[in-house]
């Protein structure tokens, strides 16, 4: 997905979210965990139809309150790099454990 892309979702079931991304196209994600780094929250998210080449990529989207929702939130991407890093290395160190990372 486009960096620029502002997503919008709603929860299916237990773990699965359905994101609408700025050109109208549902995409299913499973959410994994939410991320607070300098007062600010990120959700870490797979994408459930994953082909062979993205196997195994996470999303990282910043959450910001929804403008128009004042209970609703929205999905922003981290256009910055040094940022998301350090939110996928705070994901790293809390799965460790729990999923084979590769460098």
């Amino acid at each position: 997905m486009a960096n620029d892309e502002i997503l919008e979702g709603t929860e299916l079931e237990e773990n699965i979210i359905v994101l609408t991304d700025d050109e109208g196209n549902e995409v299913e994600f499973e959410f994994v965990d939410l991320i607070e780094m300098d007062e600010k929250e990120y959700v870490i998210l797979i994408p459930v139809d994953q082909d062979e080449e993205e196997a195994g990529e996470v999303v990282i989207l910043k959450v910001e309150a929804n403008e128009e929702d004042e209970e609703g939130e929205t999905y922003v991407s981290v256009d910055n790099e040094e940022e998301a890093n350090k939110v996928f290395e705070m994901f790293k160190e809390k799965f460790k454990d729990e999923f084979e990372f590769v460098d």
